[in-house]
């Protein structure tokens, strides 16, 4: 499946708080708080199932992306023993070895990594929008020595990005097309 394919809604998506006009004016914020709050076990279940038993057993490190995509990186290293890594904003990480600026939907960032390993890895976050941290991101592990097998995240904002990395699309739990 595509990220602009519509799907049904997930049961998950009632539990999302919609603030509007955040972090700026004209921007309709997904807010996953209540979600994690009350239903942390299912989104770690959802988002496990966006790869196969076979994937899982070839990943070595499940990538973090800062700061929402830590939550989901961990839980689910936890979940399947596997490692995980972090992608930082500026000045957070030592050793830093490769940084990159990207866009974002509303105005742009760095990220940084330490040196990888060659080991292969899976991307999280916790939403896709332009595609820009992801993008960075995926840059950056392949810059520090990862080998990329997926991208995932709670949350495609699908009407506003058609996002690949290297014909990779980044597989959701939750679409929103408007």
């Amino acid at each position: 499946m595509t990220m602009t394919q519509a799907k049904q809604p997930h049961p998950l998506a009632q539990y999302l708080d919609a603030v509007p006009n955040f972090p700026k004016e004209g921007i309709l914020f997904q807010d996953i708080s209540p979600l994690l709050k009350h239903h942390f076990k299912e989104t770690i279940d959802a988002m496990s199932e966006l790869f196969s038993e076979q994937e899982w057993a070839d990943v070595d490190y499940l990538i973090g992306i800062e700061s929402r995509g830590f939550i989901f990186a961990s839980a689910l290293a936890y979940k399947h023993n596997k490692g995980c890594v972090k992608v930082r904003k500026p000045g957070k990480l030592p050793n830093v070895y490769a940084s990159i600026s990207y866009g974002l939907e509303y105005g742009s960032d760095r990220l940084e990594m330490q040196k990888g390993d060659g080991k292969k890895v899976i991307l999280f976050d916790d939403l896709i929008a332009t595609g820009g941290s992801m993008g960075a991101a995926a840059q950056l592990c392949e810059e520090v020595g990862y080998e990329i097998m997926g991208m995932a995240c709670l949350i495609d904002l699908a009407a506003l990005n058609s996002f690949s990395h290297q014909g990779q699309v980044v597989r959701s739990v939750m679409q929103f097309a408007d």
